[in-house]
């Protein structure tokens, strides 16, 4: 004769035993540097900041090799490939069919996609105390001497860092929008630059100097921004950063796992 044992119950706190958010995050910024593009896309950015900066210091006037100047310029590789970094982090679950598995082991997909925004800042980041430490060395290796070559900023540095920080995160959301690199790469380049284009059609300025997030950004770099310049940046930042980033989480928790 034959008994059948029942499992035991599943207490509560069992059922909703969850990897912390900080664990994740650290997950996911391992996969940043676990795929061959991830590494390699990283290891250009480093190599072309310091190739950048360099240049800048041998040719740049003396009155314009600032310690502000380098950073700006230690910044542009990072701004451009490391939201190519964000995007892949997201649709390399898909494209290395790894969806199922993670999201297996954490079924709450909002909690999986929050960790990669959050990996993503985290690595930019860091991105930007290199971008500082190289703007430093430059500027003790090649400055002009002058008054202003010392001179820089904590608001400066903070519009610099924010720069980076956007631009990944909205690679994040143009990656979690469409699920497919090539497609998200492209678009994520391609929309900002074609609105631009639009921009300098004179019935389309005014919409421009909110929605071309170029255009609203284009002084961060430079000089403390104003109320209204501010007021711009949110809104370019709500249209290509933050629209995106809740198109992505609908996406994500509807999509079929593959």
């Amino acid at each position: 004769m034959s008994i059948a044992v029942l499992p035991a119950p599943v207490s509560a706190r069992d059922a909703d035993h969850r990897p912390g958010l900080g664990r994740l995050t650290l997950v996911e910024l391992r996969k940043m540097t676990d795929t061959r593009a991830g590494l390699w896309l990283l290891s250009i950015t480093a190599f072309l900041t310091v190739a950048v900066v360099a240049i800048a210091g041998l040719t740049l006037d003396a009155q314009d090799r600032t310690l502000r100047e380098f950073l700006a310029i230690a910044t542009v590789p990072l701004s451009l490939l490391g939201p190519v970094v964000g995007i892949l982090l997201v649709t390399s679950e898909w494209s290395q069919r790894t969806s199922l598995i993670t999201f297996t082991l954490v079924p709450h997909r909002s909690r999986v996609l929050v960790a990669k925004l959050f990996a993503g800042i985290s690595l930019a980041v860091i991105g930007i105390q290199l971008c500082l430490a190289t703007a430093l060395l430059a500027t003790a290796a090649f400055g002009g001497g002058g008054d202003e070559t010392w001179s820089l900023s904590a608001a400066l540095i903070g519009q610099d860092a924010l720069s980076v920080v956007v631009a990944m995160i909205a690679g994040v959301g143009f990656g979690a929008v469409l699920l497919a690199s090539a497609p998200a790469i492209v678009l994520f380049f391609v929309l900002p630059t074609a609105w631009a284009a639009l921009g300098q059609i004179n019935a389309l300025e005014g919409a421009a100097k909110w929605l071309d997030q170029t255009r609203a950004m284009e002084h961060m770099l430079e000089r403390s921004l104003s109320g209204a310049e501010w007021a711009r940046v949110g809104t370019s930042v709500a249209l290509w950063v933050m629209l995106p980033v809740v198109i992505g989480f609908w996406r994500v928790k509807r999509d079929d796992v593959r």
